[in-house]
């Protein structure tokens, strides 16, 4: 399965959250699309609408078990995506950002 670091992601890069929706609300990095494990199959037009044409998916989840599954799937839909190492357990250890909805410091749940 392709994957990458944490510290392989630039910014601006497309990044797909698909932790439960406590998760996303306790804290996440700002600018990424969330739609949970849960809701992915259903929802996966929001997906397709929202993702760069010709760019690639980062996909991440609290550690990487979740989004490796999406991940998975998104490649067999041939779709350019990879799954984020370590997840955002380590995107926070490594100090990235972590944002709730209004913007302020959140934390990873």
């Amino acid at each position: 399965m392709p994957t990458v670091g944490v510290e392989d992601l630039k910014d601006g890069d497309f990044l797909l959250d698909v932790r439960e929706d406590d998760e996303w609300k306790a804290g996440h990095a700002e600018g990424a699309l969330h739609i949970p494990i849960s809701e992915f199959v259903a929802r996966y037009g929001e997906l397709t609408e929202a993702a760069p044409q010709d760019g690639r998916v980062h996909v991440i989840c609290r550690s990487g078990g979740r989004s490796a599954q999406v991940t998975t799937y998104l490649v067999q839909q041939g779709i350019d995506a990879v799954n984020v190492d370590g997840g955002m357990q380590y995107w926070s250890a490594v100090g990235r950002p972590v944002v709730t909805d209004d913007g302020q410091p959140g934390f990873v749940l």
